[in-house]
């Protein structure tokens, strides 16, 4: 993918899991590379663990819902790049509570990482763009059903809504914007799935098996490329065919089961 070689790309939720793949996968094409995150260590060590072919790659610390640290990023491309090419906003958290019980704190921090961070991402690399730039959202398979989870699964229907008006408003700078829905990824932020969960799921996937950030990493790359200069707007599967014929209430239905919770048929009375 040498058409990525040169590109300033700055990917939020760097450390670990799909980003850390991301960030590997970029430098190593010849991108440079900010990586951003609050995991510090784990952020530190990963651009410092890169071979000496995949540098420069730079690590920051970034809150994406945090419009100082964002400025303060923007400081510092202004001064050591004269563009920056490519925005992923990768960071995301999970919130699996489901209604009734979903709590406001969860759900305001829900949209203030998943859906507000990639606005102050866009917000304030956009002036830094030129035309040919690329924003790359990672969304979710929850974004194309209903999922269970009522404040995760409302956030990345909202960051899918955020990449289409990006990719109508910006199409006029030559920016691009597409979304990217991975299923069930083997990362970090799925250690908190419950086993019911994670087995329910697996099963209503045709390629039978969990996917992993490698998997994801080549279109986050091929979508930041000069390759994809017409595509704008999308919104790609990353699932191994499960959103080809997915039923969700099969999934849910063994959540709740597991959880004591399960749906009872409605008393109707006797009629009239």
């Amino acid at each position: 993918m040498g058409s990525i070689a040169g590109k300033v790309v700055v990917v939020t939720g760097a450390a670990r899991g799909q980003g850390a793949a991301e960030v590997g996968l970029l430098a190593a094409e010849g991108a440079r590379v900010i990586a951003t995150d609050v995991l510090d260590d784990l952020g530190e060590a990963l651009v410092s663990g890169l071979p000496p072919s995949a540098r420069p790659a730079l690590y920051r610390h970034l809150d994406v819902a945090s419009p100082a640290d964002w400025k303060d990023l923007s400081g510092l491309l202004r001064a050591r790049y004269p563009v920056v090419h490519g925005l992923v906003n990768n960071a995301g958290i999970a919130a699996r509570e489901r209604l009734p019980h979903v709590q406001l704190a969860a759900w305001q921090r829900t949209f203030d990482v998943n859906v507000t961070g990639a606005l102050l991402g866009i917000q304030t690399l956009v002036p830094l763009m030129t035309e040919g730039g690329s924003i790359v959202n990672v969304c979710s398979v929850a974004a194309l059903s209903g999922h269970v989870a009522a404040a995760y699964t409302a956030s990345k229907w909202a960051l899918r809504g955020l990449t289409r008006t990006a990719s109508l408003e910006l199409a006029g700078r030559g920016i691009r914007a597409n979304a990217i829905m991975p299923g069930l990824i083997d990362t970090p932020l799925m250690e908190s799935a419950s086993p019911a969960f994670t087995g329910a799921a697996l099963a209503e996937i045709p390629a039978g098996r969990i996917g992993a950030p490698c998997d994801v990493a080549p279109l986050v790359a091929f979508l930041l490329s000069d390759q994809s200069s017409y595509i704008s707007g999308a919104e790609i599967a990353v699932d191994g065919g499960m959103t080809g014929h997915v039923s969700h209430k099969r999934i849910a239905d063994a959540i709740g089961a597991a959880a004591g919770t399960a749906a009872t048929p409605a008393d109707c009375g006797e009629g009239q």
